[in-house]
C-alpha cells in the first residue's frame, strides 16, 4: 500500500508539474511568435520609420535587429514544440533537450540584453544623425529613390504639426530649395502636393518633431525590452519545472510496480 500510495503521489506530481510546464511553455510560445512577428515587420514593412532611417546606404541596422529577432523566435518556437512533446509524451532525453535549449537561449537574450543596453545611445545618436541627414536630402531630385523617405517625414511633420528635428531653422541648411525661405509644405496646414513652399512665417509649424520622434523610439524599445523580460522570467520557471518534471518521471519509471 506504501508503494501504491507513493506512486500515486508521484504521478499526482507529475500530472500537475506537466499542466504547469505547459501553461508556461504556451505563454513562452506566445513571446517567441512576438518576436518573430517583430523581426518580420523591420524586414518587410520598408514604410516603418525605423527601417527608413537605418536601411539605407551603409547603415544596415536594421536587418541586423530583424535577423537577431527572426533567429531567437524560430528558436523559441522549435524549443516550445519540443517542450509540448516532451512533457506530454513524458520523454526523458525530449525533456533533457528542451531544458539545454532553454538554458542556451536564456543565456543568448542576457547577452543581447546587455549589448542592446550598451548600444542604445550609439543607436540613439545614430537616429538623430540619419534624422538631419534627411532632411538636408529632403527635395533633392538626382535622389528621386529617397522620396518613400521623405514622404514618411512629411507624414510625420504634418500629423503631429512640427518642423524639422528640433525647429523650423534646420530646414535653413536644405539647399534644394528654389529660395532660402521656402519650407516644406508639410510644415504648414497648406495641401500644396510639392516638396517646398513659400509661406508666412506665422502660418509654419514652430516645434520640432525630436520629441515624438525620440517618444516611438523609446516606445518601440520598451515594448522590445518587455517581451525580453518577461520571456526571461518564463524561461526561469520553466527551466525549473522541467528539470522537477524530468526527476519526477525518472522516479516513477524506476519505482517497483505492486
Amino acid at each position: 500500500f506504501k508503494t501504491g500510495n507513493r506512486r500515486m503521489q508521484i504521478r499526482y506530481k507529475i500530472l500537475i508539474q506537466k499542466y504547469c510546464l505547459n501553461v508556461f511553455n504556451g505563454i513562452f510560445l506566445a513571446l517567441g511568435l512576438m518576436l518573430l512577428t517583430f523581426g518580420l515587420w523591420l524586414l518587410f514593412d520598408r514604410n516603418n520609420l525605423f527601417s527608413v532611417l537605418f536601411s539605407s546606404g551603409k547603415n544596415q541596422l536594421v536587418g541586423y535587429i530583424s535577423c537577431i529577432l527572426l533567429g531567437i523566435g524560430s528558436v523559441i518556437t522549435f524549443t516550445s514544440a519540443v517542450g509540448f512533446l516532451g512533457s506530454v509524451m513524458e520523454i526523458k532525453c525530449l525533456l533533457v533537450t528542451f531544458m539545454s535549449f532553454q538554458i542556451l537561449v536564456f543565456v543568448t537574450q542576457m547577452v543581447i540584453s546587455m549589448l542592446i543596453f550598451v548600444k542604445k545611445e550609439e543607436v540613439h545618436n545614430q537616429w538623430n544623425n540619419r534624422i538631419d541627414e534627411v532632411i538636408s536630402e529632403y527635395g533633392n531630385e538626382s535622389l528621386a529613390e529617397k522620396e518613400p523617405v521623405w514622404n514618411i517625414l512629411n507624414a510625420v511633420q504634418q500629423n503631429m504639426e512640427c518642423c524639422g528635428r528640433y525647429n523650423v531653422t534646420q530646414w535653413e541648411r536644405n539647399k534644394n530649395k528654389e529660395n532660402s525661405t521656402q519650407i516644406p509644405c508639410s510644415c504648414t496646414k497648406s495641401s500644396l502636393k510639392k516638396w517646398f513652399c513659400d509661406v508666412p512665417r506665422d502660418s509654419i509649424y514652430s516645434m520640432g518633431c525630436e520629441e515624438y520622434l525620440n517618444t516611438w523610439f523609446e516606445n518601440n524599445v520598451l515594448i522590445l525590452a518587455a517581451i525580453t523580460i518577461s520571456l526571461l522570467i518564463t524561461q526561469i520557471f520553466l527551466i525549473t519545472l522541467t528539470g522537477q518534471l524530468f526527476r519526477n518521471i525518472r522516479n516513477n519509471n524506476i519505482w517497483p510496480n505492486e
